[in-house]
């Protein structure tokens, strides 16, 4: 590096990756500054400049000059092999640059000490390292020693694990060529070995119990979900909470987006295909994401999935790894898993692509679907993946309905239906007209016969079928998911936009 060099590097004020100190009077700081930038993005550390002025006046070297910069290089953990540059500043004669060029952190590196305290650049100044990003960069240089998915499971044995479970990824992973076809012939216990999802004394891990147990016992095993009439969370539909393993809690979530979630239908061929207002394919990664990447170490936290009339929210506790923020997660990046384990298996079973590229894959399914792109965001110990809504989706009353309405339309049959239909339900429930009106709002998203009846106790699904939802059904207030095939299994019923006035109003 030569005097010109210097001049252009110092050409702006002092920033993240520059620290300029007038002499080696100023080693210890300069140490902490150095310690800083090897935490952050690196750069130079230059002695013999004015900080304010920028003049290159440079410092006589001795050979205690040396030997000082030298001792306080012993200061840091880990060792550090530095070797300063000593530059000839030909204005000042005899005078010299004492300049430290530094690395930047990478992601799986230990933190830097120095004399025990880590430091960081979070813009241009020097900050002491706060405890928990200290605590994150140890877990990531030594997963082996820290990772929560590695530890052994609480009162868990093998035999707490769903074995239909297990053995139905692994046959996903040997079709997706992804582990070896004799995986199918295995035992459960050398499965699980193959799967590095035993401890060395043989006892199911974090990681094993996180993904197959049948029974939890980990508080953290929960995601929430429900679904939000507008906007805010100020009146909610259908709130759930399910708790379970990995796939359990994949399963319910899927069935809820497909339960409240606009889904159109066309033939194709011989074959009717459905198709979720948000890429089924995009929702199933970003869940995938928020139960995998999650932080289990937070016992009762939960992951959570919202559905708003605008827009979806799944959340999970946790934070971005920190190479990545909410606007570069969408560029392409490595993989940074917060439970390797718990991804290692979701990749060798095809749930899961190891190289960083998920987020990749949502936002082109979007494109693809001609919906919004997905926006993250981040709070202090939370992520979130917001999806838009499509808005042609959007119906006046704040809610959206999945299928269109057809059958007659309110009118003189509604005023014979409803009094009948819901005095009985009334009558049954020991419930007033109003009660029950408020209860049958819930409907404005579809749901079986079955479902409907066993909310208002009847056990007769045929009967309560053809004595109350079918008198709504022709008074206009009910619409079929499927009208052309009225007994189908699939068939489900939705409140149309005038039963929802009607109830709204009593």
């Amino acid at each position: 590096m030569t005097i010109a060099d210097i001049q252009n590097l110092i050409k702006s004020d002092e920033t993240r990756t520059l620290e300029l100190k007038k002499t080696t009077g100023e080693l210890q700081e300069g140490m902490h500054s150095a310690c800083a930038m090897l935490n952050s993005d690196g750069g130079y550390l230059i002695f013999g400049i004015t900080p304010n002025s920028h003049k290159i006046m440079g410092q006589q070297v001795t050979d205690s000059t040396r030997q000082e910069i030298a001792n306080a290089l012993t200061g840091f953990e880990p060792a550090i092999d530095i070797v300063p540059e000593y530059i000839d500043v030909t204005e000042c004669p005899g005078n010299k640059l004492i300049v430290f060029h530094l690395n930047p952190w990478k992601y799986g590196e230990e933190p830097y000490v120095y004399h025990g305290c880590p430091y960081y650049k979070p813009e241009n100044i020097t900050k002491i390292m706060p405890r928990e990003m200290y605590d994150e960069r140890i877990k990531a240089a030594n997963p082996l020693k820290f990772e929560w998915d590695l530890k052994p499971a609480y009162e868990v044995d093998i035999n707490d694990l769903d074995e239909e479970r297990i053995r139905g990824v692994v046959r996903a992973g040997v079709r997706g060529n992804r582990l070896h076809a004799s995986a199918d012939s295995d035992s459960v216990e050398m499965l699980l070995q193959k799967l590095n999802l035993l401890t060395k004394e043989g006892n199911p891990t974090n990681a094993a119990a996180m993904l197959f147990a049948k029974n939890s016992r980990y508080p953290q095993f929960l995601l929430r979900m429900c679904r939000f009439r507008g906007i805010t969370k100020d009146v909610f539909i259908d709130p759930k909470e399910v708790y379970g393993n990995f796939f359990d809690i994949l399963d319910a979530a899927i069935e809820f987006c497909f339960k409240h979630l606009f889904l159109t239908g066309e033939i194709v061929g011989l074959q009717r295909v459905e198709t979720l207002e948000i890429p089924y394919e995009a929702l199933r990664e970003a869940i995938i994401n928020a139960l995998c990447h999650r932080d289990y170490e937070q016992p009762y936290a939960s992951a959570s999935l919202a559905i708003y009339d605008d827009r979806v929210e799944i959340t999970n506790p946790g934070k971005l790894p920190v190479e990545l923020t909410p606007e570069t997660i969408f560029l392409p990046h490595g993989s940074f898993p917060h439970n390797p384990l718990i991804a290692q298996v979701l990749y060798q079973t095809t749930y899961l692509d190891k190289w960083g590229s998920g987020v990749e894959r949502i936002v082109e399914l979007c494109k693809k679907a001609n919906v919004p792109t997905p926006i993250y965001s981040v709070s202090r110990n939370e992520v979130m993946l917001t999806f838009p809504r499509p808005q042609k989706q959007q119906f006046e009353d704040g809610d959206s309905v999945k299928f269109s309405v057809s059958g007659p339309q309110v009118g003189s049959k509604l005023a014979v239906s409803w009094p009948q239909v819901g005095s009985k339900l009334a009558a049954r429930q020991n419930l007033t007209i109003k009660q029950i009106a408020q209860h049958m709002l819930k409907y404005t998203v579809p749901s079986s016969a079955k479902d409907i009846c066993h909310d208002f106790g009847f056990k007769d699904v045929y009967k309560f079928r053809r004595d109350y939802i079918t008198p709504l059904v022709d008074g206009g207030m009910f619409a079929m998911t499927i009208p052309d095939k009225p007994t189908s299994s699939s068939q489900k019923y939705v409140l149309t936009e005038e039963g929802i006035k009607l109830l709204g109003a009593l």
